[in-house]
């Protein structure tokens, strides 16, 4: 009896022993080619492992099995585990999949749109502000226009301007019109031509001080010189200026009236650089006012400044709307928003599924299997609603993962880690042997 007892010690002894020499790489099918040994290995499937590595410290790892720097046995990292590979791909079983909540995306093509928004100020259109000036000295007899804000007509009177030299000018007209008559039946060309030379070189110097034709016509027929002259609006709008008053000795440098035709304003917005190539010329826009919410005015962009604000790092542009009913006023701010270029059929992919390290971006492929591939991508435009235009790394068709690639990514890093370390210490095991 004692002797059987010994005999099942021992044997139970020796199993131990071979299952842990087993674990330790020891006996497994490469070392044991005749099969002695029923033992399964490490691995499933009699699959070598990549690499081994201590419990509780995943930085050690080593070729081969042994023991970690804590005394502990280190631990297989086996294939098509879910442990990964060396080749930068990770390997994840189904049930860690689902627990992770992967999901993943088709990189598919797509017509990619961005609309630009921006803050918009509503500004005066500049073809259309009007300066009223007077080409004479003079003094303000009478202001018909006399305040800022006030609308006029094309030709409504603005004033009147007394002065003396215009009074002068009127008077020698008169006389020049006299000596012409009076010559016109001379034998001598000279002396019909003088008169009559005489006579156009006064009547245009009044039409230079833009006297209307009308009143110098009524001042050859009636003889009546007048003592004021008549400014009339040059375009019809509301005077933004007035630099007169009654009474006032005006020169011809003086501003006399500005005056601004509202049935078209600009408005005037900065955007950034970055969006510029959503951008160009006799695109849709719209303005929304804060005091007309959910009516938006509709425009179009007419201009792209040519060069960026130093301060801001922005790019002005110019939208140009219709204001026929006076709804924008100078000043104002609105919200801008311009339809951009849209890129028909670009190769796309959601923009969750892009991770940016700084250095690189990269997205998580799915290889189908449980298998995942960290890829570098070159990335074009952002639609800023969701997609991004891939310009290199993905292939139409690929899946991309959009959920939990963080995780994914992790792992990939630490084969890519794992793949140094083991080249280091076949370095300094080759040096050593050296």
């Amino acid at each position: 009896m004692n002797h059987r007892r010994r005999f099942l010690t021992l044997a139970a002894l020796l199993l131990a022993l071979a299952a842990g020499w087993w674990g330790r790489g020891i006996i497994s099918p490469e070392n044991d080619p005749g099969g002695t040994s029923s033992i399964e290995g490490p691995c499933r499937n009699g699959a070598t492992p990549l690499y081994w590595k201590a419990p509780m410290d995943p930085t050690f790892v080593r070729e081969m099995p042994g023991k970690s720097p804590m005394g502990m046995d280190l631990i297989p990292v086996c294939p098509n585990e879910g442990n990964g590979t060396l080749d930068g791909a990770v390997v994840i079983d189904s049930a860690t999949i689902q627990n992770m909540g992967v999901r993943t995306a088709p990189v598919e093509r797509r017509d990619l749109a961005r609309s630009v928004r921006a803050v918009g100020r509503v500004a005066y259109d500049e073809r259309r502000v009007s300066h009223v000036h007077t080409k004479v000295q003079g003094w303000i007899e009478k202001l018909f226009v006399d305040f800022v804000g006030q609308e006029v007509k094309r030709g409504q009177p603005l004033l009147e301007i007394y002065s003396p030299e215009l009074v002068a000018t009127q008077e020698e007209l008169l006389l020049a019109a006299r000596y012409r008559d009076a010559t016109k039946e001379s034998p001598f060309d000279d002396v019909r031509g003088g008169g009559e030379a005489l006579f156009e070189a006064t009547k245009r110097r009044l039409a230079l001080w833009d006297i209307p034709e009308r009143d110098i016509e009524r001042l050859l027929q009636t003889g009546d010189v007048k003592r004021t002259l008549t400014l009339y609006a040059p375009e019809a709008g509301v005077v933004t200026r007035l630099g007169v008053r009654s009474g006032m000795e005006v020169q011809p440098n003086t501003n006399l009236y500005a005056i601004a035709d509202l049935s078209k304003v600009w408005v005037l917005a900065d955007v950034y650089e970055y969006e510029l190539p959503w951008l160009e010329l006799g695109l849709e826009a719209t303005v929304e006012l804060s005091y007309l919410p959910g009516e938006p005015i509709r425009g179009t962009l007419t201009y792209i400044a040519p060069f960026l604000d130093p301060e801001t790092r922005t790019i002005e542009v110019r939208l140009e709307l219709d204001n026929q009913d006076r709804r924008l006023k100078p000043e104002m701010f609105g919200n801008a928003v311009i339809a951009g270029i849209p890129h028909l059929n670009a190769l796309a992919i959601p923009s969750n599924a892009v991770i940016r390290s700084g250095k690189r971006t990269i997205a998580i492929v799915a290889k189908g299997e449980g298998r995942f591939e960290p890829r570098e991508l070159a990335l074009g435009l952002d639609t800023a609603d969701g997609w991004l235009e891939v310009l290199s790394g993905l292939d139409e068709g690929e899946r991309v993962v959009v959920s939990s690639q963080f995780l994914i990514d992790s792992e990939s890093n630490l084969q890519e880690a794992v793949k140094a370390l083991l080249a280091a210490e076949s370095d300094d095991v080759s040096a050593k042997e050296e």
